[in-house]
């Protein structure tokens, strides 16, 4: 859906921590968003700013993954750290004076004021509010102060905070994902825009840029609906006070990702660490084609998808507002597929991480670039993410293949010995350059013994590899090569023996 003027989206995150998945769909809907209008509409810009203004939470260290983290996935933004732009800087750290400037004007305008409410006193009042059965929000206790009794509360040493004075009418907008909302009077009480040691609130930055920044639409999660309407009262003061251009943009809230039990996914959940899947090698398109599906999708029929068809088709009022429920299976599952979506070139390269320290469990020498390459192609068709790779293709760099007790005990049933002996005179007659001659040595061992070729090939494969699974045997034996597979008989048989 094509917009009749350039679209101007923001994706602004705290840096406290690793990111999460659900702040990863944020922006990359945002991105989409942007990239979509830029590409098939009058233009799209996205504008990357950091919400640092909490120096309790906020790290320079955090910063600087999550600049990483949007690197790794891929997104690229118009405005922001690194790029720059007309509206910087874009750490809102660095924006006080701004923040500080706006919410004077505010109060000389009479769009806030000063509350010299204790918290003791507020709890108070919320909690006579809840046992009378109303609106346990702010009161409005200090909305009208007479300057005597300003100056009262200033002798007794009281500190203020500045609330906003939201308006006595019903705030009512289109929401982009869930249709036309209204929101009453006594729902959306005033609200607190800077604190007491004067550091101005998330209420107050948030609008003030998007205002300064010309931001055309709002993208962001659901759990921040309740604020909107404070937010579009805000903009309205704004565009009083000459702040901004004086449009409010539009909102879309984005839908729950929920974890297990039904529950929001939260930061505690193992499975919400972007980390997590950078660290067992999930591709950052195979990651965000997943995250795309939790509230969107590019048709009934298609869950595999590049970005590029994602930026193409993709549509805010197609979101669908109910939550969504995170499934790491389908994760990893989409995942495979976009690993088999890679030439292989590009698969081997995307390994590599995976075939060195600190993941390999072999000497750096022992590794045979050759035997790597020839295994890839086979190997690529196995996984669901690359540090599965690890585990798959050990056995070609190392002296001995991994000694798995419980595969050997699967595999190695009576009569195995004799079986691999069998086997292994074969295998010294077959051709090695082709594995279909491996294979047919194999079959044949296994008829002379009563076995089918699944039956007779398991006790070969831990023997060679060490494991009962794994990737296509003959064609692993043809890159192991004849003397090192027969000498890994060969142990087996000793320890059979033994």
């Amino acid at each position: 859906m094509a917009s009749a003027s350039p679209v101007r989206v923001r994706f602004c995150p705290s840096p406290t921590g690793n990111p999460h998945v659900g702040l990863v769909r944020t922006a990359l809907f945002n991105w989409a968003f942007a990239r979509h209008h830029q590409q098939h509409g009058s233009g799209g810009t996205l504008v990357f700013r950091i919400e640092d203004t909490d120096a309790a939470r906020d790290s320079e260290e955090s910063y600087e993954l999550l600049l990483d983290s949007m690197r790794w996935l891929g997104f690229d933004w118009d405005e922001g750290p690194e790029v720059g732009g007309p509206h910087a800087p874009y750490r809102q750290s660095q924006r006080m004076d701004i923040y500080a400037d706006v919410a004077q004007k505010l109060q000389d305008a009479g769009h806030a004021y000063d509350c010299y409410c204790t918290t003791a006193e507020l709890d108070a009042r919320r909690d006579a509010a809840r046992a009378a059965g109303r609106p346990s929000g702010y009161d409005g206790h200090c909305r009208d102060l007479s300057a005597e009794q300003v100056a009262a509360y200033q002798a007794e040493g009281r500190t203020s905070i500045v609330r906003f004075r939201m308006p006595d009418a019903p705030i009512t907008f289109t929401d982009l994902v869930r249709g036309e909302l209204t929101f009453t009077p006594e729902n959306v009480p005033d609200f607190g825009i800077v604190r007491a040691n004067g550091a101005p609130l998330y209420t107050l930055v948030n609008p003030v840029d998007d205002a300064l920044m010309e931001i055309t639409h709002v993208l962001r999660g659901e759990d921040l609906l309740s604020s909107t309407p404070r937010q579009i009262a805000l903009y309205g003061a704004l565009a009083e006070i000459g702040v901004g251009n004086g449009a409010t943009p539009a909102f879309g809230h984005l839908p729950y990702v929920m974890g297990e039990g039904n529950k929001k996914l939260s930061k505690r959940d193992p499975e919400s660490s972007l980390n997590l899947y950078r660290e067992r090698g999930f591709l950052p398109e195979g990651l965000l084609n997943y995250l795309s599906l939790l509230g969107w999708s590019l048709s009934a029929d298609q869950d595999v998808f590049s970005m590029e068809e994602m930026v193409a088709a993709f549509d805010i009022g197609a979101v669908n507002a109910n939550p969504a429920r995170f499934d790491l299976k389908k994760a990893e599952a989409i995942n495979a597929d976009h690993i088999r979506r890679l030439d292989v070139k590009a698969f081997t390269e995307a390994c590599a991480p995976w075939l060195r320290a600190p993941h390999a469990n072999w000497a750096p020498e022992a590794f045979d670039q050759a035997a790597w390459e020839a295994i890839a192609p086979y190997a690529q068709t196995r996984l669901q993410v690359l540090s599965d790779i690890t585990a798959n293709v050990d056995f070609l760099f190392l002296d001995q293949p991994v000694e798995d007790e419980a595969s050997w005990a699967k595999a190695m049933k009576e009569g195995s010995d004799a079986l691999l002996r069998t086997a292994r005179a074969k295998l010294v007659d077959a051709d090695w350059s082709d594995p279909e001659s491996l294979k047919a040595a194999v079959l044949a061992a296994g008829e002379e013994h009563g076995l089918k070729l699944g039956k007779a090939q398991a006790p070969v494969r831990v023997a060679v590899t060490g494991r009962t699974v794994g990737l296509p045997l003959f064609e692993s034996l043809q890159i192991l090569g004849r003397e090192r597979t027969l000498a890994r008989i060969d142990a087996a048989l000793a320890k059979l023996g033994g």
